[in-house]
């Protein structure tokens, strides 16, 4: 019965609602969104809902929300320990069994709670009894997280990394890819105009766009708050990246510097030592109205071993020099020929999704029509029970008076039947133009 629910929710569904079963033994990592109705004070139950939506290696971002009772003092407490001693919600793992190893069974760690649940009766009391049982805890979690980032920091490859979001040594979040990738290029055009103070946060000092752009300190999401959030929809980033869109690039040569780079990225190792020729380039398609913009990145080696994309793009991720180099040495054969494959199956991809996406919007007619043809039929056979009731009553009349009002009647209810048919064919005649269209 509960694979049926998460199936239909799977499939069909938008909602699910669920006990402290739906924490156990099932698999909603296809969801987005986590809202914790209530918050367990067991740390183990809420790593358990979480990690039902957020895996490891997944493609996307989980959202949890979490309601508690601002007004009840105890409330807020619990959460405080929960999100900033635990780092149940954030942090190197989240809440992961490595850390919450650390502190004693999940269960006893509840009674406590429940202990100052019952006791305290003041805000004074409630504070008191938690900053006690953080104290308690507070050094068993720190040693734990310490280890475990050190670990990761140590032997874990970059894409492991950035997929846990571990942090680095001067930030509590470490930046994902994109947000570097942005970061990079905004320092690179903005030279002039901007101190960087760290990797996530920059002072425009002066703007060299056009429009009403701040100065001031920006930030990256999830920093402290006190700053420009910069994110990529900001028009400071879009008019950065419209500028660095339009810059012409000349052929250059790169040499790659591993040693240099903070951290281990295992699939461009075995390229140590080695020279060969890279491309990227943009290419743009049209579909449904729409531009959309893709980097397509090829490489082949001297000795003619052909990169796969991903080993470009984290080639592109290590720092090195540039040196200006005649553009007669390069335009590999097999690059263009790398190059145009990616953009066919681009094309095939667009197309296939297009085609799954014009088939859903058809079956969503198709089912809207449906229940528009139910609902007048239905409203068709209640005009017609009304009127069989109607001559009933007409035909048992007693005087003249009565037997008018009936057959006024009769033809009203009739009028507005012939309305519902109407509206009836009308509506099938839209879906049918829509649908051709």
């Amino acid at each position: 019965m509960r694979s049926a629910l998460v199936d239909y929710f799977k499939e069909q569904g938008q909602i699910m609602i669920a006990t402290e079963a739906g924490a156990e033994g099932i698999n909603l990592q296809f969801c987005s969104l986590v809202v914790n109705y209530d918050l367990p004070w067991n740390p183990q139950r809420i790593e358990q809902r979480i990690g039902r939506c957020h895996r490891y290696g997944q493609n996307h971002d989980v959202v949890v929300v979490n309601f508690f009772n601002q007004t009840n003092e105890a409330d807020q407490h619990v959460f405080r320990l929960l999100s900033e001693k635990f780092q149940l919600f954030e942090g190197v793992f989240g809440a992961s069994d490595e850390v919450l190893g650390a502190i004693e069974s999940g269960v006893d760690f509840e009674k406590r709670i429940a202990d100052i649940y019952q006791r305290c009766r003041t805000p004074q009391e409630i504070k008191v009894s938690f900053d006690q049982l953080q104290g308690e805890l507070g050094t068993q979690i720190d040693e734990a997280m310490t280890k475990a980032r050190q670990l990761l920091l140590e032997h874990f490859d970059d894409e492991v990394r950035e997929k846990l979001r571990v942090s680095d040594e001067n930030s509590r979040l470490c930046l994902n890819r994109y947000e570097r990738i942005l970061m990079q290029l905004t320092r690179f055009e903005l030279l002039d105009h901007a101190e960087f103070v760290s990797d996530s946060a920059f002072r425009l000092n002066s703007c060299p766009f056009k429009g009403e752009i701040p100065l001031g300190l920006y930030e990256l999401p999830r920093r402290t708050g006190e700053a420009h959030l910069y994110r990529l929809a900001h028009p400071l980033a879009q008019l950065v990246l419209e500028q660095a869109k339009k810059r012409a690039l000349d052929p250059a040569e790169l040499t790659f510097e591993y040693a240099k780079h903070d951290g281990k990225v295992s699939v461009v190792e075995p390229l140590i030592g080695k020279s060969g020729q890279l491309n990227v380039s943009l290419f743009t398609v049209e579909a449904l109205d729409q531009a959309e913009d893709y980097l397509i990145c090829t490489g082949v080696t001297d000795q003619g071993e052909v990169l796969e994309e991903e080993v470009v793009q984290r080639l592109f991720s290590l720092p090195g020099t540039v040196s200006q180099a005649a553009a007669s040495s390069f335009g590999h054969p097999t690059l263009r020929a790398r190059t145009a494959e990616r953009q066919e199956a681009i094309r095939r991809q667009i197309c296939k999704r297009n085609a799954e996406f014009f088939e859903n919007e058809v079956d969503k007619l198709d089912a809207w029509a449906d229940d528009l043809k139910v609902g007048l039929e239905r409203e068709i056979k209640e005009f017609d029970r009304q009127i069989k009731e109607a001559r009933k009553a007409a035909v048992a009349a007693l005087t003249l008076e009565e037997k008018l009002a009936g057959q006024k009647q009769i033809k009203a209810i009739e009028a507005e039947r012939g309305k519902r048919r109407r509206a009836l064919f009308d509506a099938q005649d839209e879906v049918d133009v829509g649908v051709n269209n």
